[in-house]
């Protein structure tokens, strides 16, 4: 059965990569369903995240999965192809789980890849490319991955990205309690960013966003103001610190906002540190001399200065995930043979109702129940002999004993010296 995961991650692709093949989520359900309805696959599901974009599929080949992730986002199909990985069914399945787990984050252990693996999940079932074989695969990869975090110390020593901004931003400044704070963007990254830093009580925060509403949800909770995106032209020199992850597809801040902001600081420093993919904020800024720029890839050295704290609980969670990838193969090959149990019933069920309707006519016609009963038994019992016994005498020599061995498995039965073939009838 065709099962593979095909895309590129933090790992195998530079930044500048990664962002060409986001997917929004506003464009995730339409991407399914042309991937799917096109027939290049059975079934899909695509996870896209600021350090990988995987699509996970069944019944496809990944050669057509790869022209259409390049076509999709209107790319030159070699602009990606030394960046993307394909892993075929048993890899596939390894990968899902270590992925869920956190075993594959930039950030080792980290809890946030999970439930972006159940949004993914939930998209693909309401886009309809959800089937059989891929809603079994995650329903056991989110079970592998609560079994790995209740049972191994995987999280222990987890640093998120927000809690890496935060130990680069105190190498910058002696202390973020004399520093003004803004986060732009209102999600999920943009909360933990101002739990870390607002536990570091900075002078001033403010949260700015697309719509003062949301904004506004979100800084009342850390006693912050709330702007709008549109204020920021205006209000940007007033901020020290500015971390930013925003789905926006195009940069919100660009190299000559921030060369203006510099100048009416008069050269005072602005660290910021942009957690988007796409990028937030234009590459050249960080050419300027008063602007320290971090992005994703910048902030991995940091949270991986405490991998060795976590090796045992690496390794244990890596013999689970190999266990529990047997277990879940041993399944997808057994699908394998559902089409002939199926064909099997079918054929002995034929058998059954016209051996039945038979009997009823006897039966209607007068005759004794237990003449009807053996005749019936009777009847049956060579109609399921013919098809294997007739195999049997129609081979040749070694394919005989080959279906002799099976045979004898099959209805357990004694192995016999001199077999001979059985009569047919």
């Amino acid at each position: 059965m065709s099962l593979y995961t095909l895309g590129l991650n933090h790992m195998t692709a530079p930044l500048e990569v990664r962002e060409k093949v986001v997917f929004g989520p506003d464009a995730l359900a339409d991407a399914l369903r042309d991937l799917t309805g096109a027939k290049r696959v059975k079934e899909a599901a695509i996870l896209s995240t600021c350090n990988r974009t995987e699509v996970y599929f069944q019944g496809g080949d990944p050669e057509p999965v790869a022209q259409w992730l390049a076509g999709f986002h209107s790319l030159p199909e070699q602009t990606l192809a030394p960046y993307v990985y394909t892993l075929p069914k048993d890899k596939a399945v390894a990968h899902a789980f270590r992925v869920a787990s956190g075993l594959d984050s930039m950030v080792l252990g980290e809890p946030q890849i999970l439930g972006q693996m159940k949004q993914a999940v939930r998209t693909a079932e309401s886009a309809g490319s959800l089937g059989l074989v891929l809603n079994r695969l995650f329903q056991r990869t989110f079970a592998v991955a609560k079994d790995v975090r209740t049972q191994t110390d995987i999280g222990s020593a987890s640093i998120s990205m927000a809690a890496a901004s935060v130990k680069l931003a105190e190498r910058i400044f002696p202390s973020i309690r004399d520093q003004r704070l803004l986060l732009i963007g209102a999600g999920e990254m943009i909360e933990l960013a101002a739990t870390h830093f607002c536990a570091k009580t900075p002078k001033s925060v403010t949260v700015a966003n697309r719509t003062l509403e949301r904004g506004s949800q979100l800084a009342d909770r850390f006693g912050a103001d709330a702007i709008t995106l549109n204020e920021l032209p205006e209000r940007l020199r007033e901020y020290d610190i500015v971390v930013t992850c925003t789905a926006s597809t195009l940069p919100i801040l660009g190299k000559g906002m921030l060369e203006r902001v510099i100048k009416q600081r008069r050269h005072a420093p602005v660290f910021i540190v942009d957690l988007a993919v796409p990028r937030d904020v234009e590459p050249e800024a960080a050419e300027l001399d008063d602007v320290f720029l971090y992005t994703v890839d910048d902030l991995s050295a940091i949270v991986k200065d405490n991998l060795q704290v976590r090796r045992e609980a690496v390794l244990q969670a890596e013999q689970m995930i190999a266990d529990q990838t047997t277990h879940f193969l041993r399944w997808l090959e057994g699908r394998n043979v559902v089409p002939t149990i199926a064909a099997l019933q079918g054929h002995h069920d034929e058998l059954r109702v016209a051996e039945l309707d038979r009997a009823r006519k006897m039966l209607a016609g007068g005759a004794a129940p237990d003449k009807v009963l053996e005749a019936l038994a009777r009847a049956l019992t060579s109609k399921l002999l013919h098809a294997p016994l007739s195999a049997l005498n129609a081979a040749g020599e070694a394919e005989r004993a080959e279906l002799i061995a099976v045979l004898q498995r099959v209805y357990r039965l004694e192995s016999a010296a001199g077999d001979e073939p059985a009569d047919g009838h």
